[in-house]
């Protein structure tokens, strides 16, 4: 039986664009890159007092590197410009390996502050990544019921596990847009969000009116999937919606109802970290804004999470810091990209 599959972060030339594959074309054997997982380093005890030390677990998708001239750095990779997103907004970042047993991925999880899942070439139901993804999901879910704070955000391929988590099925269709931006059109609920609560006015309108968010994938979870689920509408508002480039209207932007899970089909972090002028990366002052504005609010919901590393030697071994970025813009449409 064949699944889609979305294959997000990094397309040949290195960017999300977004291709459609079958189910076992491609797992990933190296890591789930830390992406936005935030990460404590001297957390509070207890709410409502902040940690100010955040470090965001990025399970930064590391994913199987499939440009010829990229494979001579490693088999994984985790582009810069998430690691860039996460530390704008005031966090670090720890890369999460996938190849790691149940035991080590718990102590991971009581040891960082947040999740974001990126974009990628991955099967969203049987691939390692998809596999260890659901195991940070159960533990959140468990963690948040319980009253122990822990974010997750999921961009283009991490927004579409997500649906994929919640719904217990794989609702993609295709809503091609690739390499185009679009103002975001915003339902009644995104009014009342946690996620758009300190947008100026100005800025929300600037949203719905301007091309601010760059989209590259070509499968997405149409509005009408979306709320014929009932475990996905009784789980995630819809906050947008955007039309693709055959006409169909797909959700662009959801947020937990009662969990504080994010996700968008399209990339925030492309906004300030992305240059090649092949792709419409928006570079105006309002993208900016909408950029800066949403690694805030995600690291500041990581500062809500009072899990932290053991010992201060244990977290200093598990920071980025520890791996140095490769230039591949001569390469790939990433200007850097970690290897693992």
């Amino acid at each position: 039986m064949e699944h889609i599959l979305s294959e997000g972060a990094l397309g040949r030339r290195g960017f999300s664009v977004d291709r459609c594959v079958c189910v076992d074309r491609m797992g990933f054997s190296a890591l789930l890159c830390a992406c936005v997982v935030v990460l404590c380093s001297a957390a509070p005890v207890k709410l409502p007092q902040r940690n100010d030390r955040p470090i965001i677990g990025k399970p930064l998708l590391t994913q199987e590197v499939d440009n010829e001239s990229m494979r001579k750095f490693g088999k994984t990779y985790i582009p810069s410009s998430y690691v860039k997103y996460i530390e704008s907004g005031g966090a670090r970042v720890v890369p999460i390996r996938l190849n790691q047993s149940l035991a080590e991925h718990e102590q991971i999880f009581r040891s960082i502050n947040g999740l974001l899942l990126i974009g990628g070439a991955v099967d969203l139901q049987t691939s390692e990544f998809a596999h260890t993804a659901g195991i940070y999901f159960r533990l959140a879910l468990k963690a948040n019921d319980e009253g122990d704070y822990f974010p997750i955000w999921g961009t283009c391929l991490g927004f579409q596990l997500l649906t994929v988590l919640v719904a217990g099925e794989n609702l993609l269709s295709k809503t091609t847009a690739e390499n185009v931006t679009y103002p975001l059109n915003f339902t009644a609920e995104a009014s009342s969000s946690r996620m758009f609560t300190n947008f100026p006015s100005d800025l929300r309108k600037a949203l719905s009116q301007e091309p601010l968010t760059g989209n590259f994938h070509h499968y997405g979870v149409t509005k009408e999937a979306f709320m014929g689920n009932e475990k996905l509408s009784g789980f995630f508002s819809v906050l947008s919606t955007n039309i693709a480039q055959n006409g169909l209207e797909f959700v662009s932007t959801m947020e937990g109802r009662k969990h504080p899970f994010y996700g968008v089909q399209w990339h925030p972090e492309v906004n300030r970290f992305q240059w090649d002028p092949r792709y419409n990366f928006p570079h105006s002052s309002n993208a900016v804004r909408v950029s800066s504005l949403l690694a805030e609010f995600f690291v500041n919901e990581g500062r809500r999470s009072s899990h932290r590393f053991s010992e201060a030697a244990e977290e200093s071994g598990a920071l980025i810091y520890n791996y140095n970025p490769v230039y591949v813009a001569n390469i790939s449409a990433y200007e850097q990209t970690y290897f693992f």
